[in-house]
């Protein structure tokens, strides 16, 4: 009947295909005729075509022997356990796609919408870029441990951004960013801002302000907080060691030092 060519173009594939399939067991290769030539039947024709479809609709070819081994009943099984797994997996891609549409939002991918928010107020309020990037990390690692809790928090955080003393932090914090670590203007930066973090801990703990109860009993989110603090600027060191000098053990939490 038909050479490899003729079959490979009757099917609408290459010949490079069909030696494929000969390869993997889907397609037999028939014998050599008298003149040295394989010649195709009708029925490798039809079998071409269902694995050309099968393949084409997605399946992989390590599950079409099976299929066209199987009768009705197995036939349509295997689809609709094919068909179940494209499911899920169009899910995940969709789940993909939203979380890349998020880069376009930035902080948003990594952090709930709430911090987002609380963030772009830095950038409005003038905070230094690398700054408002400390902090979204600090807040990455929160929102990975607490997320329920970081929605409740973000609203007094954000209330903190009306008082100017607390902008002034940030103000500090934005200034030492521009200078070099060997000016001598960085000391008294660094106690003016250890001088207004241990107030705002005074004010917050008079006021009965704390972490919620998960927050208070977990250590490890705020060692990594002060680790990446310290990790990403070393004058943090003399910060930590100003304010402990002030009463406190750290300045992510309401963490008096031992009397």
């Amino acid at each position: 009947m038909l050479t490899i060519g003729q079959l490979a173009a009757y099917a609408g594939v290459t010949v490079r295909a069909v030696r494929h399939y000969h390869h993997l067991g889907l397609l037999p290769e028939p014998e050599r005729d008298d003149s040295g030539y394989r010649r195709y039947s009708a029925r490798a024709v039809v079998d071409l075509i269902k694995i050309r479809t099968l393949a084409g609709a997605g399946v992989p070819l390590s599950q079409i022997g099976r299929m066209l081994d199987a009768g009705p009943s197995g036939f349509a099984e295997q689809i609709q356990r094919i068909d179940d797994h494209l499911r899920t997996e169009i899910e995940r891609l969709e789940n993909s796609r939203k979380q890349i549409a998020q880069l376009a939002a930035g902080d948003g991918l990594v952090v709930p919408p709430e911090v987002a928010h609380y963030l772009d107020r830095l950038r409005q309020l003038g905070v230094a870029e690398p700054i408002v990037a400390g902090e979204r990390d600090g807040w990455i690692l929160m929102s990975a441990r607490w997320p329920d809790d970081v929605r409740e928090i973000i609203p007094a955080k954000l209330a903190y951004l009306d008082d100017p003393q607390h902008i002034r932090v940030y103000r500090i914090l934005s200034d030492l960013i521009g200078l070099d670590p060997a000016d001598t203007r960085n000391d008294a930066l660094l106690v003016e801002l250890a001088d207004l973090m241990a107030a705002a801990a005074e004010q917050a703990a008079a006021a009965g302000d704390a972490d919620p109860d998960e927050m208070q009993q977990d250590n490890l989110t705020f060692d990594l907080m002060d680790a990446l603090a310290v990790e990403s600027d070393p004058r943090v060191e003399r910060l930590f060691g100003l304010i402990r000098e002030r009463g406190w053990a750290r300045w992510t939490r309401l963490d008096r030092m031992p009397q």
